[in-house]
């Protein structure tokens, strides 16, 4: 990787309700000790800090959409919701192919858009967890508003910029 930073994660930007949502959920879930980000939505794992990334981020033509939050699933050491929306599928499908021969093997396998409440428990605390949320689990929508780059620093993240999408007209 070309990289002349730190590794950049990017994940979309939800709006303000959606986002103080999964941010209870995972702070009531989560491990305190292993709770160091607020809730996202990773798109990539590791992007070159390089103004080739920003020039392509920067140039998306994308406004701003719903996308369906379409069912809460064990993820073996806990639990996340799950995302599945066209928009983003394409989003995604369109900047893989941009930042192909930069992307780690992780980022090169297909996405399954998810925001993780519960992650580094024991697989039966994650289940129960589940069997809970599932009894009031109704399908919602999220707003993404835009992509945010972050630079990795060996845990947490350090907020770098914000890509807005289009407002809806």
């Amino acid at each position: 990787m070309n990289s002349h930073g730190p590794t950049c994660i990017l994940t979309a930007r939800l709006d303000e309700k959606s986002q103080a949502f999964f941010d209870e959920m995972r702070t009531r879930y989560f491990p305190v000790e292993r709770n160091l980000l607020a809730a996202h939505l990773t798109l990539f794992h590791k992007l070159p800090d390089t103004a080739q990334t920003e020039k392509i981020l920067t140039g998306l033509d994308q406004q701003t959409f719903l996308s369906p939050v379409v069912s809460l699933q064990h993820i073996g050491h806990g639990v996340a919701y799950f995302i599945d929306s066209k928009e983003l599928s394409n989003l995604h499908g369109y900047l893989k192919q941009q930042f192909l021969p930069e992307l780690c093997a992780q980022d090169l396998q297909g996405i399954r858009p998810h925001i993780t409440i519960q992650n580094k428990v024991k697989p039966e605390d994650a289940r129960a967890l589940l069997d809970t949320l599932h009894e009031g689990f109704e399908p919602f929508q999220i707003t993404l508003l835009g992509l945010d780059l972050w630079h990795y620093l060996d845990g947490p993240w350090e907020h770098y910029k914000y890509f807005p999408f289009k407002p809806l007209i």
